[in-house]
């Protein structure tokens, strides 16, 4: 399953060129319409564009992110949740901490600063029901925060990064969208469909960071307002992209361990060390109790809030928040679930799920209600008018609420300080995805891409800051979140069709051990023990492997092509494979490979070789399509390896024949 892609990248650029061509041109077309056009003709063509969208495909929205999280908490809950993202033996690449870190920051870091106190008062105004400025609005305000930015958000992303983590960690497909259409287009994904889907991943995914890029720009603007009297206009906004996008550069260079992955940390840990300063010095017993209330409001309505469309009721507020909210975490799903997917490998998928969707939601929850709802009681306590503030200018919303806590200028400076660093994050972040994307899905894709797709990245949204506004940053998000939706639905549908057919596959499997197991010749007692009890060598190992089993899986493989069947047996250092072909989705794979394991304390002093090897010995243990099977056959007979061998190849064909004949 694997991609023969060479054909389809150059060789000077290491892209693939109709995807890297095809997605500057469009993003250079849609800006020279947008530049090119008088000002207020563009406002008028940009509002125009949202209110169609969300006229008459608002309904499409709300169904696909319920499909989302339906999907998502199903896929989780059932048996497919213990499939792991990676071959059966992998282990996650990073730190618990450190995976949060990075899909928190990449997620919705910018958004959160913008939005967490704004966005509460700014329902609690005008709420979409109901007289604003009520107990009642307020309760209903922090309700739609948590709703705008908990689960269904992250069911959003936890799909497509799900998607992508599976078929290309576990499945071998190029880490690109495209991939995740395996299952319902099959190998036409290395043609002209699947550069349509990554293009279109592409677009989302650079308008959709271009949304938060000018968003973050503008509320670093105010925060330098407030420090250092710097006036707020565009001109001083566009030259803080560039700077700031030069920041990014240099992290998206240092990829991601030396640049991404300590910058996340680093904005997890400002991020908790400012949320807890205000739950300090806000009304820290209120915040508890309302944190228990207003999760218990929202879940309790969960239902309800994500299928109201004011059907019966015409309300131009869903178009302007809801409506937005879907087409904006959707056209940042290639980013965050490429994103998230690529930090991701060696997790089950269960755990996958409640990482991406529970434990982000549950951090979301705490710092809406700190920030929202200490805004809210400041304002309805009479002591600051934070609703005026917001109105005027919503980029400011945060730095005015700080203004009204002890040690302000700190908290503002390391506000500004932490919207640079998810500003940066999430720019450097977005190249990189963007990179693999047009260069078929390298994991480590040249560094000058990565430049060009950041620069690209803070030009984009610096002209339709130009051009428009938060209203073009907007539009940008709805509209290109509206194809992407429903590429989503069907990556949705194929990865779901992909996991039916993995979990049957499993069962079958397991249903075909005992009668594999039973033709298996046993090995004898003494030879068993002998095996456990020793303690060999890398040298020892090494020549099993060669003097054993390789000539093993050879002898196999040539009675194999013998009878007219393609197999191949291919081997490095420290391992060898055999593939056994019956179609691209059911190769048979039987490798053995070294793996050094810890020597257990009663066995060392039985150990063999120098004493710098006296904590170490290794084993010859089996792999299969889905990973390492974890057992040992070192000390084999080359007649027991092949024995082994056929058992496996007897499950495998009981498989084929049962689910893929028929």
């Amino acid at each position: 399953m694997s991609e023969n892609g060479d054909s389809r990248k150059s060789s000077r650029f290491e892209a693939n060129v109709p995807v890297f061509l095809g997605s500057v041109l469009l993003i250079f077309a849609a800006l020279a319409i947008v530049w090119f056009r008088d000002v207020h003709e563009t406002q008028a063509f940009i509002a125009g564009v949202q209110s169609f969208i969300i006229s008459k495909f608002g309904w499409f929205y709300v169904f696909a992110v319920a499909v989302f999280i339906v999907f998502a908490l199903g896929v989780a809950m059932s048996s497919m949740g213990n499939i792991r993202l990676g071959p059966d033996d992998s282990e996650p690449d990073f730190s618990t901490f450190s995976w949060f870190s990075m899909l928190f920051s990449a997620g919705m870091g910018i958004g959160i600063m913008f939005y967490g106190v704004a966005e509460p008062v700014l329902h609690y105004a005008n709420p979409p029901v109901g007289p604003g400025e009520t107990v009642e609005a307020a309760r209903q305000a922090m309700e739609l925060a948590f709703f705008h930015w908990g689960l269904h958000a992250w069911a959003i992303y936890a799909v497509m990064g799900l998607s992508l983590a599976y078929f290309g960690f576990r499945q071998g497909l190029p880490l690109t969208v495209r991939s995740a259409l395996y299952p319902i287009i099959g190998d036409r994904i290395h043609g002209w469909m699947g550069h349509v889907v990554d293009i279109f991943a592409v677009l989302g995914t650079m308008f959709g960071v271009a949304t938060s890029l000018g968003l973050g720009v503008m509320q670093v603007n105010a925060g330098l307002s407030y420090l250092f009297d710097i006036p707020q206009d565009t001109r001083v906004q566009v030259v803080l992209i560039a700077v700031i996008t030069l920041m990014a550069t240099t992290s998206v260079v240092s990829g991601i361990n030396a640049g991404i992955r300590r910058l996340s940390e680093i904005n997890l840990l400002l991020a908790v060390l400012l949320m807890f300063f205000v739950l300090a010095v806000g009304p820290t017993v209120f915040l508890l109790t309302a944190t228990v209330q207003n999760t218990g409001a929202y879940l309790s309505d969960i239902v309800n809030k994500t299928f109201t469309l004011y059907a019966y009721q015409p309300n131009e507020w869903i178009g302007g928040w809801t409506l937005f909210y879907w087409g904006w975490w959707i056209s940042w799903s290639p980013f965050v679930g490429m994103f998230i997917a690529r930090v991701s490998r060696g997790r089950t998928i269960r755990e996958f799920v409640v990482g991406v969707l529970l434990v982000p939601s549950a951090f979301t929850f705490l710092w809406f209600t700190v920030f929202g709802n200490t805004a809210l009681e400041l304002q309805m306590a009479g002591v600051a008018d934070i609703v005026g503030a917001v109105k005027a200018d919503v980029a400011v919303a945060l730095f005015k609420f700080l203004e009204h806590l002890p040690l302000a200028s700190i908290s503002m400076g390391m506000a500004t300080i932490l919207v640079v660093t998810f500003f940066v994050t999430s720019s450097d972040s977005g190249s990189l995805v963007i990179d693999i994307i047009t260069s078929g899905g390298q994991e480590d894709p040249p560094v000058w891409q990565r430049i060009f797709w950041a620069l690209t990245e803070g030009l984009v949204a610096a002209l339709l800051l130009l051009a428009g506004g938060l209203v073009a940053l907007q539009t940008a998000a709805i509209t290109t979140g509206f194809p992407l939706g429903i590429i989503l639905l069907l990556v949705s549908y194929g990865l779901f069709v992909a996991l039916r057919r993995e979990t049957q596959r499993r069962h079958t499997l397991q249903s075909a051990q005992s009668v594999s197991t039973a033709t298996a010749p046993a090995v004898p007692w003494r030879q068993r023990l002998g095996t456990l009890l020793n303690q060999p060598t890398r040298d020892r190992a090494l020549s099993f492997l060669k003097g054993t089993a390789i000539p093993a899986l050879e002898e196999v493989a040539e009675e194999i092509r013998s009878r007219g069947m393609d197999a191949q047996v291919t081997s490095e250092d420290e391992d060898a494979m055999l593939t056994v072909t019956h179609g691209a989705e059911d190769e048979f794979h039987y490798g053995v490979a070294l793996k050094a394991v810890r020597s257990p304390a009663f066995a060392i002093t039985e150990l063999e070789g120098k004493e710098a090897e006296r904590r170490k010995v290794w084993r010859v243990e089996v792999a299969l399509r889905e990973g390492g099977q974890r057992y040992d056959i070192m000390g084999y007979t080359k007649e027991q390896v092949i024995a082994d061998l056929l058992a496996q190849y007897e499950r495998h064909m009981h498989y084929y024949h049962m689910h893929v004949v028929d």
